[in-house]
């Protein structure tokens, strides 16, 4: 107790020196902890968008997540709706659960026979209900909300698709798709977007879905391979198109109803889906989960090999974008970390020398080396507490401010500005990590003034002047 009355003594005696290293110190913890909310805002931006497009878990057939893309229809899930019974019947999680339903991806061409245009796409059937809320899911508290599908309640031949598809195929005016330019040259009317059998079937189709050829300018023919490996049309009516947030995908994605797309790829035969997607209450839920439905999809692997992911494996991006804001973070860490270790080494060796007579002094009255050393370690400590404390409150009040501005910015993934936001409050870990790591570095400084001034001579140091 003496040792830290004594230290906070030595510190009030020099309040400007102490004042500086202190304010040094809590701009650095400050700037430490903003950016770690940022980060930590980014993480959960990107997390739930996850979660709510594909849920926390998907079951697929074991290769479908490596060699699916090239022709999903062939690892199609076979009762998959005692799949999705069995897991909704369980005991345990049946607590979990908020969505289970099942998807079918396909691959094909749409074309707008009007406009004599087309383009290769892959996309998803769904269950529009399901989808929608599966889009609530907000565990974090975000304050966007992510827009329902407008497939829920429309009609059966209802598509939505991605404004880069909407583009090429010509539907941004019967959309009213605003920043959406025509190309420069139009097609000549005796070019061929289909081939003349496609186009024959194309034309069949859309003539026997609304009566009339061309009907609707936001009608579009979709050409798939169905089961039995024969192509087959159907007629879509595209409802609205969203922008999906990377270009690539954005040019080939179309979203339909489930039942529509497992009647033009299965027919009569009994309908398969490519996933059945899991999404729970809560994402640390995740491990339990997957401990209950490992001898419930060994029952049902009997006849077709099937494989649980969860959506950290099925969006790679996710996770490397978070490996780099963790590096940067660390980054930010060791360059402050570094700042603050020369401060307040260069204030602890500063006050060395001016109390070399008092060290002196002590060590005469009989105080032993390591009382001196043990001294100036305190003072450290107490600056490195002081400062890291004064920067967790600086950051809170800061973080208060900056989400009540509300500034808006386009996190990576999103297609909507969101307010800008940095996550300081309740991230207990990210606190008591950077206030336990700013005191060891200010101890870690502080011990090597406090080394020398404990080998100082008792007899040159009384001299000193």
């Amino acid at each position: 107790m003496m040792t830290w009355s004594l230290a906070v003594r030595n510190l009030l005696r020099n309040r400007r020196r102490s004042l500086a290293t202190l304010l040094a110190m809590a701009i650095g913890s400050t700037s430490i902890l903003l950016f770690g909310g940022f980060s930590t805002n980014v993480n959960y931006e990107l997390h739930t968008r996850h979660v709510q497009k594909g849920g926390h878990l998907q079951i697929q057939h074991r290769d479908f997540y490596l060699y699916g893309s090239g022709n999903p229809t062939a690892y199609g899930i076979a009762d998959y709706t005692k799949i999705m019974a069995a897991i909704q019947s369980d005991e345990v999680l049946r607590n979990m659960l908020l969505v289970v339903t099942p998807t079918l991806q396909f691959g094909g061409i749409a074309a707008n026979y009007a406009a004599n245009v087309s383009r290769t796409i892959i996309g998803n059937g769904f269950v529009a209900e399901d989808i929608n809320r599966m889009r609530r899911w907000n565990d974090f508290d975000l304050r966007t909300k992510a827009p329902a599908s407008a497939l829920e309640g429309a009609a059966a031949d209802a598509a939505v698709v991605g404004t880069g598809v909407a583009r090429v195929l010509q539907l941004c005016d019967a959309l009213k798709i605003a920043r959406c330019p025509k190309p420069e040259k139009e097609q000549k009317a005796d070019s061929k977007a289909l081939p003349d059998d496609i186009a024959q079937l194309s034309l069949q189709e859309t003539t026997a879905a609304s009566g009339t050829a061309g009907a609707s300018p936001r009608r579009i023919e979709v050409l798939v391979v169905n089961a039995r490996g024969a192509p087959n049309v159907t007629s879509l009516e595209v409802i609205r198109a969203e922008d999906q947030g990377v270009k690539e995908l954005d040019e080939v994605y179309v979203m339909m109803h489930l039942a529509q797309l497992q009647k033009l790829i299965y027919g009569k035969s009994p309908p398969r889906a490519t996933s059945i997607m899991i999404q729970l209450r809560h994402s640390d839920q995740i491990p339990a989960a997957l401990v209950r439905l490992a001898p419930i999809l060994a029952k049902f692997s009997t006849s077709q090999p099937l494989a649980v992911l969860d959506f950290r494996a099925l969006n790679p991006f996710y996770v490397q974008t978070m490996q780099m804001f963790d590096t940067i973070f660390g980054f930010v860490f060791v360059l402050i970390g570094g700042i603050v270790l020369f401060t307040v080494s260069n204030t602890m060796n500063t006050t060395v020398v001016e109390r070399t007579v008092e060290i002196g002094t002590l060590r005469a009255i009989g105080l032993r080396r390591s009382g001196i050393r043990r001294l100036f370690v305190t003072e450290g400590a107490l600056l490195g507490l002081c400062g890291a404390v004064l920067g967790v409150v600086l950051a809170l009040v800061l973080s208060v401010i900056i989400n009540q501005i509300g500034m808006p910015w386009l996190p990576p993934g999103n297609v909507e500005l969101v307010p800008f936001t940095v996550n300081v409050w309740g991230e207990n870990r990210m606190i008591l990590g950077t206030t336990f790591g700013l005191i060891c570095i200010a101890i870690l400084s502080a011990w090597w003034p406090a080394h020398r001034a404990a080998r100082l001579d008792v007899v040159e140091a009384l001299r000193h002047v």
